[in-house]
Formats: structure tokens, sequence, C-alpha cells
């Protein structure tokens, strides 16, 4: 349904905007209809930027952006206007996407004046309860109020309804859950999973692994700007690869084990893969068999790409960021 293909992004930094800040880079990944994809890095690592490139609220630098099979990197206004009634985003401040001096009924006036103007306000009226009961939500303790007087969740929940009105295909979930309490989280983690069951396409941004294990299907590792992981959700985490995975994974509490146990099992890993890049075997490999070692090389001078090291896990190359040399030499 989506698929991003070598996508980057450049900003223009400097007084004079003489350097450049990549904050995506030739980022490759896809989000199938009724599959959670789950963007899992740290604060720059360009997760939050590839939201908002996917819902066109930024211009990219190169490569594409395919949503059903139409490249959505350079639509026109009306063009977009029809791209937004499939694809739609929610926020992690829920209270930012709300004018604090409007009542909470005037989001879903607008978008009724902007794609529903010829729709009865009885109808209206059903559409809307329709789509607050999808997300646990009653009408009378919702409509007529302003945004100060919801909490968090219900105002996520409330723009969460107001994508479903569009009947979307693709939600892009950035750190949606970031601002609310524990009891509150759990809530919207598993409407999220419910509109999975429905059909819908879900990216989901956010920097928490434990967020990323409990919805995802399938997750994507990010550092300062590129893919150095992705796969299976359980693949990924049982068995990470990549050195920047290994180092979030190990950082994260286990309740069923001791740190002692944890640090052991990671140096371990750590020994096995030492001086050694998966990537770099792997494509070394591949143009061995075909004879074509140098072209194999030559094809991926930055080492921004992924090998496919087993069946549905993808690795890149072990450095951690563009200026660093490869463990593994030159």
């Amino acid at each position: 349904m989506l698929t991003l293909d070598h996508l980057d992004k450049v900003y223009r930094t400097g007084t004079f905007g003489t350097s450049d800040l990549h904050a995506v880079r030739q980022v490759s990944l896809d989000v199938q209809r009724g599959e959670v994809v789950s963007l899992i890095g740290e604060s720059g690592s360009g997760k939050s930027t590839i939201g908002k490139l996917v819902l066109h609220l930024l211009d990219s630098s190169g490569g594409t952006i395919t949503f059903d099979g139409q490249d959505v990197t350079k639509l026109s206004f009306r063009a977009r206007r029809d791209y937004y009634r499939k694809v739609q985003g929610v926020f992690q401040d829920p209270f930012s996407s709300f004018n604090p001096i409007y009542k909470v009924d005037r989001t879903f006036e607008t978008l009724r004046r902007s794609y529903f103007p010829k729709v009865s306000s009885g109808e209206w009226r059903t559409r809307l309860e329709d789509a607050l009961a999808a997300v646990t939500l009653e009408p009378d303790d919702i409509l007529g109020k302003f945004p100060h007087q919801l909490s968090g969740g219900q105002l996520q929940r409330l723009l969460i309804a107001r994508a479903l009105l569009l009947d979307i295909e693709l939600l892009v979930a950035d750190e949606i859950i970031s601002m609310l309490d524990a009891s509150t989280r759990i809530d919207v983690l598993n409407l999220l999973g419910e509109l999975k069951a429905r059909g819908l396409g879900i990216l989901f941004v956010t920097h928490d692994l434990s967020l990323g294990n409990y919805v995802s299907d399938r997750v994507v590792i990010l550092y300062k700007g590129r893919v150095v992981e992705r796969g299976v959700t359980n693949a990924v985490f049982d068995d990470p690869l990549h050195p920047y995975t290994r180092d979030l994974l190990a950082s994260v509490p286990h309740l069923d084990r001791t740190w002692d146990e944890v640090e052991a099992e990671e140096a371990d890993r750590t020994r096995l893969l030492a001086g050694r890049c998966l990537y770099h075997e792997a494509i070394t490999a591949q143009g061995r068999a075909l004879g074509e070692e140098a072209e194999a090389a030559d094809g991926v001078p930055d080492g921004v790409g992924l090998v496919e090291y087993t069946p549905g896990h993808f690795v890149g190359c072990f450095r951690k960021a563009a200026e660093e040399p490869c463990p593994a030499g030159p």
C-alpha cells in the first residue's frame, strides 16, 4: 500500500545555508494493509521527519513515496486534498491540534465542510457518533466542550475519530501515547490493534522499544537518518544484528533477567561480531557468487543499503554514522 524507496531529506543549515543536514538518508520501507510498522529510534534519528514526508507536511529531497501505486512526492494542491482522504496523521501533543478558543466540535464541522458538504445534518450526526463509538467515546461526554475540559487521551482518540470519518487507509501515528498516562496508553494501543484488524495500515513512530514490540508486525530501526535494521518484530528483537539495535535493547530493563545476565549475553554477541560487518560480508559473498564483486561493492558506496541476512530480517552496514568507518575495515 505504502512504499518508500530511497527517500532523502536534506536541510540547508548555517548562516548562509552553506551546510547540509541529512535528516533522512536513502530510507526504504513499506506498509501493507492491516499491518503496523514501527519506526524506532532515538531523538534526531529522522523518524518524525519520515512521518511528515509521508503526510506531505515536508517536501522530500530525493527518492519516492508510492501510495497505491502512485508516486505522491509531487502532488498538486487538489491531488493532495484527495490524498488526505486516505492518509491521515495523529501527533504527539493532542492539545496543539485543537484551537483552545473553540469547542472540539469545530474540528468535525471543518471536516464536513471540506469533504462532505452535501451530507445532511442528521446523517452527519450518525456518522460522527459511529466514529466516536469506534474510539470508545460517548458523544454526550465530548461534544460541546472545549479542549481544556478533556483529557489528553480523550483528545487523542478524538483525532483518530476525525481520521476515521474520512474512511482512511493509512494512519501515521507519531508518538501518540508519549504524553498520556499509563492507564490511558493501553486503551490507545488496543484501539490501534482494533483498527489494524479492520484493515487499516499504521505507521507507528516511537522511541519506546516496548511499545514497538507490543503493537508491531514489523519494526524499522533508524539511526542518524538511515535504516540500520528492519524485519519481523520477533526476529529483530530476539536476534538483533546491528550494534545500534543491540545497544537499544541492552538498555531496556528485563524483568525476567538480571543486569549481569543481560550484559553477559550482549558481551557474547559482541565477541562473535567483533571486527565483522554482516552487511559487507553478505554483499561480498553475493558478488563472488556472481563473479561481480567489484560491481556489487560499487553499487552501495555509502553502505546505506540493506541485505536480507536471514529470511525477513534485513541489516545494514555496522558503522553507526556516515562519517564513521565500517568496523570490518575498508
